[in-house]
C-alpha cells in the first residue's frame, strides 16, 4: 500500500530501500506459502511457526526503513537547519510511532 505524503524527501531512494524491496519480496512469497499451506490443512503449528516467521520479517524491514529514514533525515536537518527542521522534527515524531 502506497501512501502519498508530501515528505521533504518525496520520491528519494534512501540508501537501504532496494534492500528492503528484496526482503519484502522474499516475505511476499513466504506468506503466498503459507495460505497455500493453510489450504492443504497443514498443522496449525507449522503454520503459527510460519507466520511468526513472516511477521519477524516484516517487523524487521518495518524497522530497517524508519531508522534509515530518520538516520537520513537527521543528517538532513543538521547540515541545512532552517524551516524544514521544524517539519523533520515533526516527521520524527510521527515515524517513530510506527517503531
Amino acid at each position: 500500500m502506497v501512501h502519498k505524503h508530501e515528505h521533504h524527501d518525496h520520491g528519494h531512494l534512501h540508501q537501504t530501500h532496494p534492500q528492503i524491496i528484496k526482503r519484502l519480496k522474499r516475505v511476499s512469497g513466504h506468506l503466498a506459502k503459507v495460505i497455500s499451506m493453510i489450504e492443504e490443512q497443514r498443522p496449525c503449528l507449522d503454520l503459527a511457526q510460519q507466520l511468526h516467521a513472516v511477521e519477524k520479517a516484516v517487523s524487521s524491514a518495518k524497522a530497517t526503513l524508519i531508522h534509515d529514514h530518520i538516520d537520513h533525515c537527521l543528517d538532513e536537518t543538521m547540515r541545512r537547519p532552517g524551516p524544514g527542521s521544524r517539519r523533520a522534527m515533526d516527521e520524527f515524531k510521527q515515524i517513530t510511532k510506527y517503531l
